[in-house]
């Protein structure tokens, strides 16, 4: 039984350096790290040391351009290098939070083989805002859970939610089921997630398996970010069509506003609304973004590359 990690990567520095070196330290330490690097002229030379230090067996590096990067492909091109059981999806700042990351996962996975995909808990960094770490709370609870189909009704667009910032796939099943999509600006995992769980197989979020990953976005951040997961649920129809992401945001807001009493800072409501309103809009534009000319989707888009490539 094996494991290999796969990790998206362009301009690593510091904090690629460091997950290196906590997965060489797993209980169930991987097979292979596979880097899948973006511009191998940004392929620093303190990672490029890290990577020889632990050596050709462990790691191995995959370079190609920025326009060949895609999120569901590149990823997919990983795999395809892969010939481990199980496949670890990292990014380059999802840091393990201790040495049972791997562990956890796998555990998960092995508990019932009908799991497809396992991902693991978010907490925030240290320099995480109120606002994101209201938000990691809010999608990455301490309890664990697997879900089924049946639970769209009562999670809806939940039910399809899973992190390739950290999760593991069973590799059989993946091939399986046809992978990842050919292209994706965004979701990637949650249409996979969607397509195993119509399949009949399940999805299981491992409280226990935890890393920290976080961002303090701003307005615009946040407003590219949501244009761009628009876009991705109107081109997906058959994952996302008559079900509401609108009414999980709404439980967001209002638990967010229970969360900054609770902590003190009932003042935070004011740049949290502020951040709120960059995702509402720009959720509502990529909504709409075929009825929207090239120039408005590329200021909207936080990828102007993949739009570049439909070209």
């Amino acid at each position: 039984m094996t494991v290999d990690v796969i990790i998206p990567t362009y301009q690593p520095g510091e904090e690629l350096i460091e997950i290196l070196n906590r997965l060489s330290r797993q209980t169930q330490i991987p097979h292979r790290i596979i880097l899948m690097n973006t511009e191998e002229r940004l392929f620093g030379n303190q990672v490029k040391e890290a990577v020889t230090k632990l050596g050709d067996q462990m790691v191995e590096v995959h370079h190609l351009s920025k326009a060949e990067f895609d999120h569901a492909d590149t990823r997919r091109r990983g795999m395809d290098c892969s010939g481990a059981d199980f496949v670890l999806f990292m990014t380059q700042d999802a840091v393990p939070v201790n040495d049972r990351l791997i562990e956890e996962l796998l555990k998960m996975l092995l508990s019932d083989e009908r799991i497809a995909v396992a991902y693991a808990r978010q907490l925030p960094k240290e320099d995480c805002s109120l606002q994101e770490r209201c938000s990691r709370e809010f999608n990455y609870p301490d309890e664990e859970r697997i879900k089924s189909i049946e639970d769209l009704e009562e999670l809806g667009v939940k039910t399809f939610f899973c992190s390739d910032v950290c999760a593991m796939y069973r590799r059989k099943v993946f091939y399986e089921l046809g992978g990842f999509v050919e292209r994706a600006l965004f979701n990637e995992d949650m249409i996979y997630a969607c397509k195993a769980l119509r399949a009949g197989y399940l999805v299981g979020y491992a409280a226990k398996a935890r890393v920290y990953h976080s961002h303090n976005y701003g307005f615009w951040a946040q407003f590219h970010r949501n244009f761009d997961l628009a876009v991705s649920q109107v081109d997906h129809p058959e994952v996302f069509e008559g079900v509401s992401s609108e009414k999980e945001g709404l439980r967001m807001v209002s638990r967010s506003f229970r969360f900054f009493a609770k902590h003190g800072q009932p003042w935070v409501i004011v740049p949290f609304l502020w951040q709120c309103v960059g995702r509402y809009s720009g959720y509502l534009m990529g909504k709409r973004y075929r009825r929207l000319p090239r120039r408005a989707v590329l200021f909207c888009t936080s990828n102007k590359d993949y739009w570049n490539k439909l070209v």
